[in-house]
């Protein structure tokens, strides 16, 4: 182990020098209070920023064991650490001059969900903390600059440690504060069941955001207010009483005219997957841990998925227990999409009629008049959804706007009225009943066939480099194959699409033998980075990319998508 001492005299002796040179510092270098670990130095001031690393010994940042007792407090605490980081880091950056990225010190940015992150980690045993950023080393043209390098690791850098990672210097009520809502927020999510519900959403939540590009709460938005009709209080362990609306288990309607909130709140629930940080309005808007938003999907690709439960006989013969397309359409891509969420282990499917195939939710009766029943390949989703609850135990969550069929099959009918809910269940289906569905029960669907076992591909396990690219939020590129996750919709973060490649590219080389079938290496995966961290998928990759831990449902949803996958 080096001193801070060592560091400086390198960094003097190697001023002015051609900027490779600066590769010599990498290393472990003992500073008061920490280690700092320059993991990997850039080729030059214009290529992506060298990767540093603190080390703070549990006794020496003094985090009380209270505030990461459990797994979600813990969570929560290495997200606080990362955002405060962040924003002390953000006030020294570029505070070091130079040519291209110098001077540059940055963290991962976190939005309003609360992930689990490499940025950040903090040892559950020992308290030892790690926090992994970004340091532009700083040159003039591409010569070092090693005065303002040694500006930012003994000025700038250790005051940004010191603003934010000892417990000394922060907000100990703050930090409680932000413990005590992870724990009531996972106590929720884990009563959900035993109560008969699927979600809740509390009293007061401000569920309009800013903008469609902003994550932000509207300001002057109209609060939520539950129904009286689906109104409980749930007790939790620190706020107390807080009540609100419980969506039960089954088939549940979400109705209303255009702009009055429907979307609004189903984009909510589809996010409440996530615990969420104090203030952004929609803290206690917590769903079913497993829930899964389906929407069409037009040209993705299907390898070997069983959609006989909604598409059957074919015109051309195709078989539709083992379907594949390399260019899906709305029908085939949601049908695909239901049965592959079936196969992740969903209770609870999220649709919006905006974004469904109109041929695979319903058919009037005057088109089944006109093209009868044996002439149409496709069951629609208004068929299957009271089976895929009575039976499989999946229930729905459906935005409709034009369509009152699904009234006959719906548990509870909400109608969003100015972004206030109401249940109108008894008024839709006395309406209804006016209006009878004349229709003939569908066979009752086989279990879908789940057994796909991958073979690997033999460029990826032959240790040859390879490309992995993170195409921001939209997906990534493994060598010459683009996996598109634009519509993959609980994505929220880039940092969950690079982990998402470190997924697969793992299971390719220790998964995919031909003997587990997919949800097994899904499974796989979760588990491992459940109990070695995120840092397990970075095997072979030195220093540890930037990423956030996708749910075991996007896992899947990710290799389903990857058009190389040999079955």
């Amino acid at each position: 182990m080096q001193t801070a001492s060592d560091l400086q005299t390198l960094l003097a002796r190697i001023d002015r020098r051609s900027y490779p040179v600066y590769k010599d510092t990498r290393g472990c270098y003992r500073f008061p209070g920490y280690i700092l670990s320059i993991d990997h130095v850039q080729g030059d001031p214009f290529a992506a920023p060298s990767k540093v690393s603190i080390h703070v010994k549990g006794s020496e940042a003094g985090f009380p064991k209270a505030l990461y007792e459990t797994r979600g407090q813990r969570i929560a605490l290495q997200d606080a650490l990362t955002r405060r980081f962040g924003r002390v880091a953000g006030q020294a950056s570029f505070q070091a001059k130079g040519s291209g990225h110098s001077g540059l010190i940055s963290v991962s940015r976190c939005g309003p969900e609360i992930l689990e992150r490499t940025a950040c980690q903090l040892d559950p045993q020992s308290g030892d903390l790690l926090l992994r950023l970004e340091v532009g080393f700083p040159a003039n043209g591409r010569t070092i600059n090693a005065r303002e390098l040694e500006k930012i690791l003994f000025d700038l850098l250790p005051r940004c440690v010191e603003s934010a990672l000892f417990y000394r210097n922060l907000d100990g009520r703050q930090l409680q504060a932000i413990a005590d809502l992870a724990e009531d927020q996972d106590y929720i999510r884990s009563v959900l069941p035993d109560m008969g519900l699927c979600a809740f959403v509390a009293n007061g939540s401000i569920l309009p955001r800013a903008s469609g590009i902003s994550s932000l709460p509207m300001k002057n938005a109209v609060s939520f207010r539950s129904p009286g009709e689906l109104a409980v209080t749930l007790d939790l362990p620190h706020q107390g009483k807080v009540t609100g609306m419980g969506i039960p288990k089954g088939v549940t309607l979400i109705v209303g005219g255009g702009y009055h909130g429907k979307s609004t709140l189903l984009k909510a629930l589809e996010l409440g997957v996530y615990n969420h940080i104090a203030g952004d309005g929609r803290e206690y808007v917590i769903t079913d841990a497993s829930a899964v938003k389906i929407r069409a999907e037009d040209g993705r690709s299907i390898r070997r998925t069983d959609i006989s439960m909604f598409i059957n006989d074919l015109p051309n013969g195709t078989d539709t227990v083992h379907f594949s397309s390399e260019d899906a359409s709305g029908s085939t891509s949601q049908a695909a999409n239901v049965v592959e969420s079936m196969e992740a282990g969903t209770s609870l499917l999220l649709m919006d009629e905006d974004t469904s195939a109109t041929n695979f939710m319903v058919r009037d009766e005057l088109m089944q008049r006109v093209v009868h029943r044996d002439m149409e390949p496709i069951t629609p989703f208004l068929e299957r959804a009271r089976e895929l609850y009575d039976t499989w135990g999946i229930s729905t969550i459906l935005v409709a706007g034009s369509s009152g069929a699904f009234f006959h099959i719906a548990d509870h009918i909400i109608q969003m009225d100015r972004y206030i809910p109401q249940d109108i269940t008894a008024l839709a289906k006395k309406e209804a009943s006016a209006f009878p569905i004349h229709t003939q029960s569908p066979e009752p669907a086989k279990a879908p066939e789940f057994h796909r076992c991958p073979k690997p591909s033999p460029e990826l396990r032959s240790g040859e480099r390879v490309k992995l690219k993170t195409l921001g939020r939209d997906g990534l590129s493994l060598n010459r194959e683009t996996i598109d996750l634009r519509n993959v919709e609980q994505l929220t973060d880039s940092e969950q699409v690079s982990a998402l490649g470190s997924c697969l590219l793992y299971a390719q080389r220790h998964l995919m033998d031909g003997t587990r079938d997919l949800r097994q290496i899904a499974d796989a995966l979760d588990t491992l980075i459940q109990e070695r961290t995120l840092s397990a998928l970075c095997e072979n990759s030195s220093p540890v990319s930037f990423l956030a831990r996708p749910r075991k449902q996007e896992i899947l949803a990710c290799l389903n998508r990857y058009r190389g996958l040999r079955l």
